[in-house]
């Protein structure tokens, strides 16, 4: 069995982003999301750099069993996971109760389930291999979020399965880091509705930035990375100041990216 690193999300933004890190580095990939052209645009790329060529297996990861069909999927190539990064992820702007429910589901299912089923799935070959979990939270992950209500708890279960599941594995062997980046411009505003948003400098940082800093973090063994001064900032701050106000100032802000 050859080891491998598993990026899931990898079509676009941070995944794409990760699997350049990654393959830089001497990893051999496996590429998963559900746009097969893009992973195919994305391993050509790879090949073209030198690297070893990826596997790229298409994948709706908002179904079930996600985590036994993608170990048929390696062995039957004599593969098994080293490292998993846990990056793929959608939101919604909004508010909860005038939103598509199934869609609110479907983001829980890919956001929270299949990350948690990917996570738990692997353990006995990322034992083996000494190897690790990225999972990509975000900044979101630390506030609550009236307008994007479903989309910051998943990410807040993200980051507090991902600390404990650090405190877990490290006995056995296996890092888990949880990346929180803040904004960083990809498809994921269009995707979540946002329409018309611009992000303060201080807190915006690129995919390469954000997929850098998380590499480094899961192989020095960091429990949490927080990408750039200024989310580091936020995150602190959402312990000082009253909730209430947190609230109130997050519900304005979704108001007008909604508009």
């Amino acid at each position: 069995m050859r080891p491998v690193t598993l990026i899931t999300g990898a079509s676009a933004g941070i995944g794409a982003a990760l699997a350049h890190v990654f393959a830089s580095h001497g990893h051999e990939l496996v590429l998963i999301a559900r746009r097969e052209q893009r992973l195919i645009e994305l391993a050509t790329a790879t090949v073209a750099k030198g690297y070893p060529a990826p596997v790229v297996l298409p994948l709706d990861l908002a179904g079930r069993d996600v985590a036994e069909h993608m170990e048929r999927e390696l062995a039957a190539r004599e593969l098994e996971p080293e490292i998993i990064v846990n990056n793929a992820g959608f939101g919604l702007v909004g508010e909860a109760a005038s939103l598509d429910r199934a869609e609110q589901l479907a983001m829980i299912d890919v956001n929270v389930r299949a990350l948690a089923d990917l996570s738990l799935g692997f353990v006995s070959s990322l034992e083996r291999r000494r190897g690790g979990i990225l999972n990509v939270a975000s900044i979101a992950g630390f506030l609550p979020g009236p307008g994007m209500a479903v989309y910051h708890a998943t990410k807040a279960f993200v980051l507090s399965f991902s600390e404990a599941l650090h405190s877990e594995l490290a006995p056995r062997g296996v890092r888990v880091t949880a990346l929180c980046p803040g904004p960083v411009p990809t498809e994921f505003q269009a995707r979540a509705g946002v329409t018309g948003d611009s992000y303060p400098a201080l807190i915006t940082e690129s995919a390469e930035a954000v997929a850098e800093q998380g590499y480094r973090g899961l192989k020095d063994g960091q429990r949490l990375v927080v990408p750039g001064l200024g989310n580091k900032a936020v995150s602190l701050l959402t312990r000082l100041v009253p909730r209430g106000v947190v609230l109130a100032a997050l519900q304005r802000r979704n108001r007008q990216r909604s508009r």
